[in-house]
């Protein structure tokens, strides 16, 4: 039996362009992959970065749970694939 919690799961999801790639990226990560995501139950919010690396970073909140998965963006947009983490509030 599963036990439910009250915590707040922060995923942190980065990936890399292709330089010539990184505006199609982010418009795939803000118009196809996050409209996807935010619908999910248990999704709090979530806020996209970006860096002058060709990096894009999407920071998200989940209730008390595993976080959704995100979809693998195409591969000819990136330089690797994402990684992503999963983060809990440390009680200090």
């Amino acid at each position: 039996m599963g036990v439910e919690s009250s915590a707040v799961i922060v995923r942190m999801w980065e990936v890399r362009a292709h330089p010539e790639s990184f505006g199609e990226l982010l418009s795939w990560v803000c118009e196809a992959m996050l409209p996807k995501v935010e619908v999910h139950p248990m999704h709090m919010s979530s806020e996209v970065y970006s860096s002058t690396d060709q990096r894009l970073v999407v920071v998200s909140k989940w209730r008390g749970s595993t976080p959704e998965g995100f979809a693998e963006p195409p591969s000819h947009l990136v330089a690797r694939k994402p990684q992503f983490w999963d983060f809990t509030e440390v009680d200090r």
